[in-house]
């Protein structure tokens, strides 16, 4: 008797879903993307992709169609929060690509998110379907949405957050853990930074100071700058994208900041900001025929630019798994899955947090110790940049899928 094909339901079309939805239609597995907004698109501004990631993007046949809004920065510079110094500096165009095999990349993470969707095609998506629950059967798992209509699947991936339904619906309640602060993030058009010489240059600028931080880079083929301003708040616990800061406490925050720090922030007309919540992590992320993956796996903070790269991981490793599974053999595929996944994410789930504290000390001794520690970073990451998620899986004489 031929072995029956699992059929595979992910709840979100953020980039974790939409991307392991594409592994999985790569190795001929039916699959169906629920997502509760009605169209896929985030406010998430930038982000930063790895060679990790990049990796990820050409095994699933989109790092061509991207290479058009993705700015490959020249440096990471890190620059000290009052005089402008340069502490440390590390090139990334040229040096960081032939080391890591792939370029570093800044993109809007809607060019992303719309990039999967082309690649992955409408067919395979259904929009405005909001996930209330998951249950599993005998057979797998039923899925069920608030208009009151249900879905069955062999398997189901919770690609759905921070505060994932799916994960809630499979383990219970459990809080995320606020971080006491506060980031602000915004896209500005260039041409509204023209006083700003230092942007003539694509970089990757990360300044530190007491208390708070702020990275920016260009985006959109370098027509957009992307920023990050963290600062320190036990008030603010709204954790929308949506929601709106207002620039003049942003540019209070930031009194007595480098002029290049605070004409940037006086240039952002309306600033996203949303509190910063990661969660501590899991014991297991699957449940029989059901499983987690990204940030409703492994919330992380943003300290170490991982957590799109880090769905992306999962998503392709998740995929090659499940495709090799037959219906029958979902949930040992989901236990390798989270096998070879849950341990490296816990250390960058740690590693998120320690950057937090080391990003934002004061003028001193530690500050001193820390920008030595810089100098060796490309040696310190290189087991996250330079990882290679399918790498340990692929046989030499497999093809790559097409």
């Amino acid at each position: 008797m031929a072995r029956r094909r699992p059929y595979v339901a992910v709840v979100g079309g953020g980039i974790g879903g939409l991307a392991a939805a594409i592994g999985l239609r790569q190795r001929g597995i039916e699959v169906v993307v629920h997502e509760q907004s009605t169209e896929v698109a985030h406010q998430g501004a930038g982000i930063a992709v790895g060679a990790n990631g990049h990796r990820v993007f050409r095994e699933l046949g989109v790092a061509e169609s991207l290479k058009g809004s993705a700015v490959e920065p020249l440096r990471a510079d890190f620059r000290h929060w009052n005089t402008g110094r340069r502490m440390v500096s590390h090139p990334l165009a040229g040096a960081y690509e032939e080391r890591f095999e792939a370029p570093f990349w800044t993109v809007e993470r809607a060019a992303v998110q719309q990039a999967l969707l082309a690649r992955l095609g409408m067919g395979h998506v259904r929009l405005g379907a909001r996930c209330t629950e998951v249950e599993s059967t005998d057979h797998g798992a039923v899925i069920r949405f608030a208009d009151g209509t249900e879905s069955e699947a062999d398997a189901v991936i919770g690609a759905d957050g921070i505060h994932s339904v799916v994960r809630h619906s499979v383990f219970g309640p459990e809080a995320a853990v606020f971080s006491g602060t506060s980031g602000y993030r915004a896209l500005i058009p260039m041409e509204r930074l023209r006083h700003v010489p230092q942007l003539a240059e694509p970089v990757l600028w990360l300044w530190l100071g007491p208390g708070r931080h702020f990275i920016a880079y260009p985006v959109a083929g370098g027509s957009a700058l992307n920023f990050l301003a963290v600062v320190p708040d036990h008030d603010w616990t709204v954790e929308s994208w949506s929601t709106e800061g207002d620039t003049a406490e942003l540019l209070a925050a930031f009194a007595g900041w480098h002029p290049f720090v605070t004409d940037i922030l006086a240039a952002c007309e309306r600033p996203g900001r949303w509190a910063l919540y990661d969660r501590e992590p899991q014991r297991t992320w699957s449940s029989g025929p059901v499983t987690l993956l990204g940030d409703a796996a492994h919330a992380m903070l943003p300290h170490h630019g991982q957590g799109a790269n880090q769905s992306l991981e999962d998503a392709v490793v998740l995929a090659h798994v499940l495709g090799g599974a037959d219906a029958d053999g979902v949930t040992a595929a989901l236990r390798t899955y989270e096998q070879l996944r849950r341990p490296r994410t816990r250390l960058l789930q740690a590693g998120s947090r320690k950057n937090a504290d080391c990003f934002q000390l004061p003028d001193g001794p530690e500050a001193q110790a820390r920008n030595i520690r810089l100098a060796s970073l490309p040696d310190d990451v290189a087991w996250i940049h330079g990882h290679d998620a399918l790498g340990q899986l692929r046989s030499p004489s497999a093809p790559a899928p097409v």
